[in-house]
């Protein structure tokens, strides 16, 4: 018979991991960046508890202070590095600019999903540990439907969004496969991901103000006058 301190933190573990992917799909399906930021925020939250849930059922310190700094980088400081950064009526708009419209990119989500699962069925199958099983597929399909957004998402911080969503889906299954980082490695991924965005959230401030568009698309058009010599 199972420890019920044991195989209740796993299935408590189960509900999240499919509660992260239920959240990548809804990043997918949103229209504005307001709802894309909350439902990172969501997703990090969920993230957060996996991690305390494994590392209440392992023992492992380790996982504590992740979990820790998770919440403090991704459900504070990012969203609120977001606010500080960009205006209102950035979050207000009613639609994000993309190249494949919503119902088609739920079922690219979906086809990756089932990738995920298949590239990742016999590393997790050949694992005894349930949560390794789980968080594995899970977290790379985390990484593959993260992928796909930022490369369908037009604007810049749509497109942060998604890198952030690929390295919460890398670190759902990080956590089952390698739960006990050093230390100095889980502050440099929390610092390295802050600085990501403020450098990002910098720049499509000071590119909105002057040229009027955060669109990767219309930037990628921009280019410099050649100056004759003279």
């Amino acid at each position: 018979m199972a420890d019920p301190q044991t195989s209740i933190p796993e299935a408590l573990n189960t509900l999240c991991a499919g509660l992260v992917l239920i959240s990548a799909f809804a990043m997918v399906a949103t229209r504005q960046v307001q709802g894309v930021v909350r439902y990172f925020i969501i997703q990090s939250l969920l993230l957060s508890a996996s991690c305390f849930l494994i590392a209440y059922s392992r023992g492992s310190s380790h996982l504590w202070i992740l979990g820790a700094l998770t919440v403090g980088a991704k459900v504070i400081v990012i969203p609120w590095i977001l606010r500080r950064l960009l205006p209102e009526y950035f979050y207000e708009r009613r639609e994000i600019a993309q190249a494949v419209n919503i119902p088609a990119s739920l079922l690219i989500s979906l086809l990756l999903a089932i990738g995920a699962e298949f590239l990742t069925g016999p590393i997790a199958a050949a694992n005894t540990d349930p949560v390794v099983r789980i968080n594995l597929p899970i977290g790379f399909a985390g990484v593959l439907i993260g992928a796909y957004s930022l490369i369908a998402r037009r604007e810049a911080i749509p497109q942060l969004i998604g890198i952030l969503a690929m390295e919460n889906g890398a670190f759902l299954a990080g956590i089952a496969v390698a739960s006990e980082l050093p230390l100095i490695a889980e502050l440099g991924v929390a610092g390295g991901v802050v600085l990501i965005v403020v450098v990002v959230g910098l720049l499509t401030r000071n590119i909105r103000q002057k040229l009027g568009t955060s669109e990767a698309a219309n930037l990628s058009e921009l280019k410099e006058e050649a100056i004759p010599w003279r």
